[in-house]
């Protein structure tokens, strides 16, 4: 990277200079985003993840882009057309529309009007007519006509086909139509014909348009949708008369028949060429800009689900509820040990309640239950009820747990690699316990866009949203600590500088060799080098470990300094961290040197403060109102509710019932809101007041106004 593309990337991610360069140094070392973040403050100025992630996406696509350069100037120098003022604009450019604008004019391309009437002659007679300098043109076509073009019409086409590629293609003319597109361009659906019934759910985008710039993101999605399945018609454009009109202030020159034949020319280049070519611009930058909005609320919401707070290393009762084949009830030990597994049909047709609840409580005795945690699908709301009915021998609370994704764990290679001789519902209701006991550890083992949290997850950018959905599974990993002894090979995957074969490695020499006693026994790992372990090391964490700090976040490389610290107070580090009285004696600055700054330092004194402690607090059970469907809601009703998806329109809570009510954005405070996040977050508890019930098409209307 040269100091020009440094400051390019820094001015687009908006960070000083010396922070960018010094970032991309690091990534080029094979640093990770976490490791960056977390361990690096002195050479990044502190950047958070985000602004650590920015940095490397700019400088991803400024790589693509110089690919892109070379390969354009190749392309032209072969065509013998490269003069040295062409060549200066293409490597000065940084702009991908203007590269590929200054590429158009000689970009290899399929047969077009123009090219045949080139084949044909009459690019000269197009030079003439374009420069509206003689009128004369049937006398000028007269001197083209031929056996390829044998009338004067057929000649002058010819040459308006050249005259109206030319506009399309030139620079300027293209610039003033992305103007106008940026300027007035309106979104506008149409119902496709004979397609009124069977698209009948993309009713409200029937007849409708929008200012492109004002439309949000999921409208603009809902209708590429709509279009792909063949029920909409879908256009983007500006005001055409106006557009038409800057154009010929551009291209005509009087009003001489030459003129007239350089505006039919530009009409129909407008028509044909310049405004589709345009347009798909348009669709694709508005894709892109509805994509990355929608990818942003995903990643949100996909972090405050993987960092739900755990209920910990409790005995757990996981029931994945069910109807006609009965509720499938494994038991689970602290660790998450399957421990043997029933099922109980308390439910129609069967209705045996009694003897679901000898069951229940036969189990919450023998195996000494903690919680039961009910997955939130079908019967789930009633099988929770029953557990909270019947009257256990000891405390035992209970969950109603998300379940979304669980049938996707259950059916997964995981999950037959782990019970390869249970059926898909008994994984299913193991999926649904040890959610309830970690969050993160079992979410991680589904593909992220099939928990159900995000909104067109399926029309979006598959591999950006990949990408961006990966770095969340990383950064809530990393930022929680992964006790090395415990966590299952893809959780461990996910830590900083592991992977998936070192994390199959740390597992594999976990059972050859019993429990990790220290970090560096990492170290004995097969292919664990010294950068792996430098890059992984910080976020692993040993419970009883034979260093004190290796329950901490303090990074090895930094064990010298507490060490330090607790020979000049003539301390043991258990003591440090044990008594806050001798941390106040710490001066700092004291211990500040090249390599290590205030900003770690001062992380590791907050280690100190809270060795081994998990940021995500503790799980609490929730009680719905006493409403079971849909058909028991009236307006007016105010109700408990948890919020279970955000999107940039509103908030989905769950009430109780089948049917997840819908909180819209204007309905979320007293005030205007412009992004729900602001307001919300995923598994709040939140009290909502009923505004509309439609139980023909299953919708509620909520508002948290006033509540």
């Amino acid at each position: 990277m040269n100091d020009t593309h440094i400051k390019l990337i820094a001015e687009r991610a908006g960070v000083p200079a010396r922070k960018a360069e010094n970032t991309l140094k690091l990534l080029a070392e094979g640093a990770t985003i976490p490791f960056i973040a977390r361990y690096r403050k002195e050479a990044t100025g502190s950047l958070d993840e985000v602004q650590v992630a920015d940095i490397q996406r700019e400088a991803k696509k400024l790589e693509e882009l110089e690919k892109r350069r070379e390969s354009i100037l190749a392309s032209i120098e072969e065509q013998g057309k490269l003069t040295d003022e062409l060549r200066r604009r293409i490597e000065g450019t940084f702009d991908p529309t203007e590269l590929e604008d200054l590429y158009l004019p000689y970009k290899r391309k399929r047969k077009t009007r123009a090219s045949a009437a080139r084949e044909k002659g009459l690019e000269p007679l197009a030079e003439v007519i374009f420069r509206q300098q003689n009128d004369k043109l049937e006398e000028l076509a007269g001197h083209f006509i031929s056996k390829e073009a044998p009338t004067i019409e057929e000649v002058l086409q010819g040459a308006r086909d050249i005259i109206a590629e030319w506009i399309s293609e030139d620079e300027k003319a293209r610039n003033r139509v992305r103007h106008a597109f940026r300027r007035g361009a309106v979104i506008r659906s149409r119902v496709a014909r004979g397609k009124e019934e069977e698209g009948a759910k993309y009713r409200d985008y029937f007849e409708y348009e929008e200012p492109l710039s004002k439309c949000p993101s999921h409208r603009i999605l809902a209708m590429r949708r709509g279009e792909e399945e063949g029920f909409l018609r879908v256009s983007i454009a500006p005001d055409r008369e106006d557009t038409l009109f800057q154009l010929e202030k551009m291209f005509l020159r009087g009003a001489g028949a030459a003129s007239m034949q350089v505006k039919e020319a530009l009409h129909d280049g407008y028509e044909r060429l310049l405004e589709p070519g345009i347009e798909t611009e348009f669709r694709q930058s508005s894709k892109e800009k509805a994509d990355e909005e929608a990818i942003a609320v995903f990643a949100t919401n996909l972090r405050q689900l993987l960092l739900s707070a755990p209920l910990g290393q409790k005995r757990v009762l996981g029931i994945d509820p069910g109807y006609r084949t009965g509720c499938k009830v494994v038991v689970l030990d602290e660790s998450g040990m399957l421990l043997q597994h029933t099922a109980i049909f308390p439910h129609p047709p069967q209705s045996d309640e009694p003897m679901a609840v000898k069951t229940l409580e036969h189990l919450v005795e023998t195996f000494h239950i903690d919680a039961i945690a009910v997955g939130n699908g079908t019967a789930g709301r009633e099988t929770t009820d029953l557990c909270r009915r019947v009257k256990f021998g000891r405390p035992v609370q209970v969950f109603s747990v998300n379940e979304a994704g669980a049938s996707i764990y259950s059916a997964s290679e995981a999950a037959r690699e782990e019970f390869p001789d249970k059926d898909v519902t008994v994984r299913g209701a193991v999926s649904i316990g040890r959610r309830l006991m970690d969050p993160l550890a079992e979410l991680v083992k589904i593909d992220p866009k099939s928990i159900g949290v995000g909104q067109y997850q399926h029309d979006v950018n598959q591999v950006l949203l990949k990408e961006s959905l990966g770095q969340v599974v990383e950064s809530c990993v990393n930022s929680v600590g992964i006790n090395v002894n415990t966590a299952s090979k893809h959780l461990l995957a996910y830590v900083s500088g592991l992977g998936p074969a070192l994390a199959q490695n740390i597992v594999n020499y976990r059972a050859e060799n019993g429990a990790f006693r220290s970090r560096g026994q990492l170290m004995k790992v097969p292919r664990m080098g010294e950068k792996a372990f430098e890059l992984c090391a910080g976020f692993l964490r040993i419970r009883q470990g034979e260093h004190p700090l290796d329950n901490t976040g303090v990074h090895p490389e930094s064990y010298h300094i507490v060490e330090k610290m607790a020979r000049d107070l003539d301390c043991t580090v258990e003591d440090l961290i044990r008594q806050p009285a001798l941390r106040k004696k710490i001066g700092l600055e004291h211990y500040a040197g090249k390599d290590v700054g205030l900003p770690t330092l001062t992380d590791i004194m907050k280690e100190l403060e809270k060795p081994g402690l998990d940021p995500r607090g503790e799980a609490r059970a929730f009680q719905f109102a006493n409403i079971k469907s849909i058909n028991d809601l009236q307006t007016g009703m105010v109700v408990p509710g948890i919020v279970t998806n955000i999107t940039n329109f509103g908030a989905f809570v769950d009430i109780g019932i089948k049917e997840s009510g819908l909180v819209h954005v204007s309905q979320l405070a007293n005030r205007f809101v412009k992004n729900p996040a602001e307001v919300v977050s995923l598994n709040q508890e939140v009290m909502v007041k009923v505004l509309d019930v439609d139980q023909q098409r299953g919708r509620v209307q909520l508002s948290m106004k006033g509540v």
